[in-house]
């Protein structure tokens, strides 16, 4: 489904699902599009099952559309597009390793977790750290990626009321996995935490993770990362 989002951009949207096949839809359509940009294009935006296409009203409307808004060309631009999708070179999924504490000092919610699983927290944390994991999109806050699935014995969902969770934090908000690259009010709930910067100014790739990067975790203790936190 194509539909309008405001009066300056699109969205396709594939349905409100977590799907390793519709998302590899979208990070193709979405690295298509960087190569070969539509008129007026602005930027795309990928998301778990949708994309949307940001583009610039004004320029496109000094071009000279006809009888056509500039929706219904963008619109048409993009369906011809989706039909002459150019072939873009799949590439092996980027793999970053990231290590987390998960001390009680950085775990919040692990205990509460564990006790409503009937699991130890090791078992937690076993499960955590047991599998690999899809960045789907980067989104809520700058370098915040969406990572899924979480084993099915530790989903959670996630708090009622949001709390400020503090730069670094994983936590577990239904089947997903995440970690806060800033201070913030959060709702996931945090079982660790990451000395790794997710999101950095001075870095040439500001995101640490991006759409379509696969991410291991793994423990490390409190010493190890105060040392790696410097």
């Amino acid at each position: 489904m194509i539909f309008p989002l405001g009066d300056s951009a699109l969205t396709i949207d594939f349905g409100n699902i977590i799907n390793g096949k519709i998302n590899d839809t979208i990070l193709n359509l979405f690295h298509s599009l960087k190569e070969n940009p539509l008129p007026g294009m602005i930027e795309s935006v990928p998301a778990y099952s949708s994309l949307s296409i940001f583009y610039d009203p004004v320029k496109l409307k000094k071009q000279g559309l006809g009888k056509e808004t500039v929706y219904e060309f963008v619109k048409q631009e993009f369906e011809k597009f989706i039909e002459h999708l150019p072939l873009h070179e799949e590439k092996p999924a980027r793999i970053v390793r990231v290590p987390v504490c998960y001390d009680e000092e950085f775990a919040p919610d692990l205990e509460l977790l564990a006790a409503a699983k009937q699991m130890d927290k090791e078992e937690i944390i076993h499960l955590h750290c047991g599998k690999q994991y899809r960045v789907y999109m980067i989104g809520f806050l700058p370098g915040f990626p969406y990572m899924g699935t979480v084993d099915e014995r530790i989903t959670f969902p996630r708090k009622k009321d949001p709390v400020n969770v503090p730069a670094g934090s994983v936590g577990i908000a239904g089947s997903q996995t995440g970690i806060y690259p800033f201070n913030s009010p959060g709702g996931w709930n945090i079982i660790g935490r990451t000395p790794l910067k997710m999101f950095d100014l001075q870095r040439e790739e500001r995101s640490l993770l991006n759409a379509g990067d696969s991410v291991e975790f793994y423990p490390v203790h409190k010493n190890e990362f105060l040392t790696l936190l410097k």
